[in-house]
């Protein structure tokens, strides 16, 4: 096993911030909850506002419009749940926006981003939608979907637009895209596990997941997570502040994929041909299954994922891959990448140098 880490798997989870860490570390020590009229439940309630004022600013909106969940895909949830009527939602999402019932699902093209003319045939048909829900960055292959021309299309048929803007948010500009609901989570911005926000106007209304309190504006019930909070508002501060990196990312995402595909000319890069956000990169070593690349890459030093990381450590074919038409010989043999501020050109040579082994060994042994 490699004496040396490189962690490339940005897109499941970023490492925390050492400013973050640091003031979540002294409200940990801190005792108030932010619903008590004393002082020590004021200053908590002070920062959460506060928190709450940056996680809006990031997202373009005003503070009364952020509901701080207990992450992502809660978020999303809540959207699925609070709204009822039609609800059409891209084949290429999450799972957690997958998951809702009885909902439609937007075909995907073959370049990774959704159908809008399928979508605008959707919202002529039957009963006007109430939600359309497209994200704005896909989490494996990093594509970047036509936001703003979905959230036209929805709000011409009188639905609401939700855009999971988890893999965006620091990468990509938030404001002017249209969307009457956002999701946001703490832990890919350099935040805390546990923390995420549903950006929806206040008079909007959403019938809450968690209910038995008034937490939230009423929408979510709980006690709030003071030091949570606090590091998802000091997170969304420097990721605004962190927009200028993009092009760095990229520059060492685009190296990492030239160097791969003169390693192995057969290789297949997802997304090559649509719009991707900096850092992200999906690959196929033909024939070697993704489960044993991440784990070859793991002996070596180098930390990725197959697909997502989300299926509590399970490595299964991708349904965004499958919803691209990618066959499935191919989809199994995909891996993502994902760098971020911290990735430097070391950490690309060490990829390429464990991935390069890899392939070697998988030819050799084929021959």
């Amino acid at each position: 096993m490699s004496a040396r880490l490189t962690y490339l798997d940005w897109n499941a989870t970023a490492p925390i911030l050492p400013e973050v860490a640091a003031a979540m570390a002294d409200w940990l020590a801190r005792c108030g909850n932010a619903s008590s009229v004393h002082r020590a439940g004021r200053a908590a309630r002070q920062a959460v506002e506060a928190a709450r004022h940056e996680v809006a600013a990031l997202a373009g909106a005003p503070a009364d419009h952020v509901t701080f969940t207990g992450s992502g895909t809660e978020a999303n949830q809540m959207v699925l749940a609070g709204i009822s009527g039609r609800r059409l939602v891209s084949a290429l999402e999450h799972d957690s926006l997958r998951a809702g019932p009885e909902i439609e699902l937007i075909p995907a093209r073959r370049d990774g981003t959704i159908d809008l003319a399928a979508l605008e045939k959707m919202t002529e048909m039957g009963d006007s939608p109430a939600l359309v829900s497209v994200m704005f960055a896909n989490n494996e292959t990093g594509i970047t979907q036509p936001v703003a021309e979905a959230a036209r299309l929805a709000h011409r048929s009188g639905a609401l637009y939700h855009t999971d803007a988890v893999q965006a948010a620091g990468k990509l500009e938030l404001r002017g895209v249209g969307a009457d609901l956002v999701t946001l989570s703490a832990h890919k911005i350099g935040g805390p596990q546990g923390v995420g926000a549903l950006i929806a106007p206040p008079d909007l209304t959403l019938s809450p997941l968690v209910r038995g309190g008034g937490q939230e504006r009423g929408r979510r019930a709980g006690t709030e997570n003071v030091a949570g909070l606090v590091g998802f508002g000091i997170a969304a501060r420097r990721a605004a502040e962190r927009a200028g990196d993009a092009a760095a990312i990229a520059a060492l995402r685009d190296e990492a994929e030239r160097r791969l595909c003169a390693i192995a000319p057969d290789a297949r890069i997802f997304g090559a041909d649509a719009p991707r956000v900096a850092n992200t990169l999906c690959i196929a070593m033909p024939r070697v299954p993704a489960a044993t690349q991440v784990m070859a890459l793991d002996l070596a030093g180098v930390m990725v994922s197959a697909g997502a990381a989300c299926s509590s450590g399970k490595l299964r074919r991708s349904p965004v891959l499958e919803a691209m038409g990618v066959p499935p010989e191919l989809a199994d043999c995909a891996i993502r990448i994902s760098l971020g501020w911290s990735t430097s050109a070391a950490d690309i040579d060490h990829l390429v140098e464990a991935w390069g082994a890899l392939y070697v060994r998988t030819k050799v042994h084929a021959a």
